[in-house]
């Protein structure tokens, strides 16, 4: 999809450049490229700039045997990209500016100084951070309204969802010109306060968690509790398989990071994840995890923990979801996300359900029920029945609520 652009109006995106050319970096240089904007592609050293070549070709050279792109539009879209080791350089004429490098605050903010100095005025300054704070990547420039965090999924080319990240002093223009740009390349931006995991990380992994926890303390068997939310909630892939696939290293970096900034122990690490990553089994990229791997597929080999003597399954799934989907209205109670944007970062995301959708067909009435059960169980304040849910509760009509309020929160 080729973006057209006003070469009068200073808010028209039309030069980008992309510092750190991994595999998400490269992948967010093909996007610009392929929409026909100019790029320039920026690493510490000619090694790294070497690889990031390799990265776009490779990419590129698969769509082209798969019939995505042709030889032409391969040849043009690569000739749009220039590479140069001096960040300076290749940020002086850019309209927008998106950091990708490794998860490091300080090198983060170093990158950020240069760019401050160097970058036009008028250009956007973005991160492509899944974990960290971008109202504290901000903190070194000179007007940090012009910071937003551009969070794009893997692989960049391929995913349609890119979450918008408002830190505290994020203004609102930057975010609508982010909104129109991810438009005009066939994606579907959402967005977020400035929290760890965003909106979609910040709903599935403490999901995981608490899967994980359920399993490790008996409740039921992995493959009853994995079945269960296919079977029974129509989830894509059950929550201790999606672990092993999305890595058990992974979803504990999220859940410790959540926690340090949360302090909710339903965001805290299950210690059989600590267990886990401890002895390597970080799922199949590791050949075991909650399973164990032949041939990229699962076998009937034991899990890691025993059978129970009594099992639970039958109280899955509303232990997992109806919490999942009061957070999700946490979310919108505190003004962090809408509707809107929520349901599309789950489905496009991860495949999952629309969250509100859900919420309709349970009723609201059912969630609080369990809600009310889970909290008077545990006492954990993660668990308490959000207002909303008890506002959506008392209503007569739920899907007439829900939809009143989809409406009241979505963007204009």
């Amino acid at each position: 999809m080729r973006v057209t652009t006003d070469p009068n109006n200073e808010n028209t995106i039309r030069t980008v450049a992309v510092i750190g050319l991994g595999t998400m970096g490269a992948g967010i240089a093909e996007v610009f490229a392929r929409a026909g904007l100019t790029v320039r592609g920026i690493e510490y050293n000619e090694d790294a700039l070497d690889r990031g070549r390799g990265v776009l070709q490779k990419s590129t050279d698969r769509a082209v045997s798969r019939g995505k792109l042709s030889s032409e539009d391969q040849a043009a879209l690569l000739g749009r990209i220039d590479f140069t080791t001096d960040t300076a350089v290749g940020v002086k004429d850019a309209d927008l500016v998106v950091e990708a490098v490794s998860e490091k605050l300080e090198l983060k903010q170093q990158i950020f100084r240069t760019v401050d100095e160097a970058a036009p005025a008028h250009a956007i300054l973005a991160t492509n951070t899944s974990s960290l704070s971008i109202t504290s990547i901000a903190t070194v420039v000179t007007d940090p309204s012009r910071v937003l965090g551009v969070h794009f999924f893997n692989p960049a080319p391929v995913q349609t969802l890119v979450e918008l990240i408002r830190a505290i002093h994020t203004s609102d223009a930057a975010i609508d010109r982010m909104t129109r740009l991810m438009t005009s390349l066939g994606k579907s931006p959402i967005v977020c306060g400035d929290r760890a995991g965003f909106i979609v990380n910040a709903l599935l992994v403490p999901y995981l968690g608490q899967a994980v926890r359920l399993y490790s303390n008996g409740f039921c068997t992995r493959e009853e509790m994995d079945s269960a939310m296919v079977e029974k909630a129509g989830y894509p892939m059950g929550p201790l398989t999606l672990v092993d696939l999305v890595g058990v290293d992974v979803c504990e970096d999220v859940l410790e990071r959540m926690f340090q900034e949360s302090k909710d122990r339903l965001r805290s690490t299950p210690e059989l994840l600590h267990q886990l990553v401890t002895a390597g089994m970080l799922g199949r990229k590791t050949g075991r995890g909650l399973y164990t791997y032949a041939d990229g597929k699962a076998t009937d080999e034991p899990g890691v923990v025993r059978p129970p003597r009594v099992s639970r399954a039958h109280e899955l799934p509303d232990r997992l979801v109806c919490n999942y989907l009061n957070q999700a209205l946490r979310m919108v109670e505190e003004n962090y996300a809408s509707l809107d944007d929520i349901d599309t970062g789950m489905a496009e995301g991860c495949r999952m359900p629309r969250p509100f959708e859900v919420l309709v067909e349970l009723t609201p009435t059912h969630v609080l029920d369990v809600q009310r059960r889970l909290y008077e169980e545990s006492g954990e304040p993660g668990h308490r029945p959000s207002r909303l849910l008890v506002q959506l509760a008392g209503s007569d009509d739920a899907a007439a609520a829900v939809a009143e309020l989809r409406r009241a929160t979505a963007r204009a």
